[in-house]
């Protein structure tokens, strides 16, 4: 029985093609705009989870300055009030677990006939287990060529390509950092861009007295820009920071209410943030596009209104030769349930192949999750039965005397 009514469903809708297109493109419209938009909105969440995850766990940064000269404020990280014996000091702290002075700027680099500009990074040993940055290939400088001031070089994907190509190992080969000659001995892990779109792996990290000595010169011996340090867990996130800013008021003599001349910021804080807002916009997105869904479904209703209407007769005829109101009711229903499914489909389709084309023209990262196919479909689904449901009551309702006078 079901699976003539569906048969009769098909004739139905095969008996007046334009109409049944038109009012099936509203929900195409709607479940293709769904699908597409929570394609982007996942591909751009899940493009901050990693960027958070590269990033590291339970971090902060501490940022030298911003001083005060002349009533000019300068910005921090510019001015030169933190050194290497505070974050020596930081060491000792409780709820610490490692921590990273940095010195950082950007150098033109040459090997062979190639040069390229790129960020400089000198540090600590500790800075790669801060950031969870593993190698490729080769080894990770040491305390003894922090001691030194050994002229070796750990380097980023983005800059071995632009330097060697695809077809030279960089391990053991010697590039110019300013006029400066360094030894590559290890390769990085692609780490892909930071939250604010800066490409990680464009970088060279080398041991900090190196780079203070050799690459950007210190007016200051054992000064830093900026110090990363990490805490054992979350929840003691509180705890080390209200501990960095004491430690670093009683170091550099800063009063109760002087202006500080250094700043404590929680990176994890920061990116968590970030997180959250994307996945608002994620959700929002997906929101906006299902009020697509919900015009298809009006159209729905108005079609199927006026459909009741025309085939008045049929349905009298039907009830005349034993047609009981239930089959009625859901002759119509499945006519709507049947163009709410077809169109459905026909959206999933153009969803997920503008998801694809998006992907190919921008580059962003684009998630197609089947869970947003099945919610698109179940809401589609459930929209047909919604505004399918008043029409084919009315026509289930109908007298069959006063239908076959029509």
């Amino acid at each position: 029985m079901f699976s003539a009514m569906f048969g009769e469903a098909w004739r139905a809708m095969g008996a007046n093609r334009l109409r049944t297109f038109l009012t099936m493109l509203g929900m195409v419209i709607g479940v293709g705009a769904v699908v597409l938009m929570m394609a982007i909105g996942q591909g751009a969440e899940d493009s901050v989870k990693k960027s958070i995850s590269a990033m590291g766990s339970n971090l902060f940064i501490v940022l030298s300055g911003p001083p005060s000269s002349g009533g000019a404020r300068s910005a921090s990280g510019n001015a030169a009030t933190l050194n290497v014996k505070d974050a020596n000091a930081m060491t000792d702290l409780d709820g610490v677990i490692a921590v990273a002075p940095l010195s950082m700027g950007n150098a033109q680099v040459i090997y062979a006939g190639n040069n390229w500009n790129t960020a400089i990074l000198g540090t600590s040993p500790s800075y790669l287990d801060i950031r969870s940055w593993n190698l490729i290939d080769g080894y990770a400088f040491g305390v003894s060529d922090m001691r030194s001031a050994t002229r070796v070089a750990l380097i980023g994907t983005t800059t071995a390509h632009s330097l060697f190509g695809d077809d030279v190992d960089p391990i053991g080969k010697t590039i110019r950092i300013k006029a400066s000659p360094f030894t590559i001995i290890g390769i990085l892990e692609s780490k892909g861009q930071s939250l604010d779109g800066r490409d990680q792996d464009d970088t060279i990290i080398v041991p900090l007295p190196t780079a203070q000595r050799k690459i950007f010169g210190n007016q200051i011996p054992g000064s830093v820009r900026q110090i990363l340090v990490q805490a054992e867990s979350d929840k003691v996130m509180g705890m080390v920071e209200d501990n960095l800013n004491s430690l670093l008021k009683q170091r550099h003599n800063i009063r109760e209410g002087a202006e500080q001349d250094f700043s404590v910021r929680n990176l994890t804080a920061l990116a968590n943030s970030a997180a959250e807002t994307t996945k608002t916009m994620s959700l929002l997105l997906g929101a906006i596009a299902s009020v697509s869904l919900l015009v298809g479904g009006i159209g729905i209703m108005n079609i199927m209104l006026v459909s009741v209407t025309e085939r008045t007769r049929e349905i009298g005829i039907r009830m005349a030769i034993g047609a009981r109101e239930r089959d009625i009711l859901l002759q119509f229903l499945l006519e709507a349930v049947v163009i709410s499914i077809v169109g459905c489909l026909i959206g999933i389709a153009l969803g997920v192949g503008g998801a694809i084309l998006v992907n190919k023209l921008t580059q962003a990262s684009i998630i197609i999750s089947l869970n947003a196919i099945t919610l698109a479909f179940s809401v589609a689904t459930a929209v047909g039965v919604f505004f399918g449901f008043y029409p084919a009551k009315k026509a289930a309702k109908l007298n069959p005397i006063e239908a076959l006078r029509f």
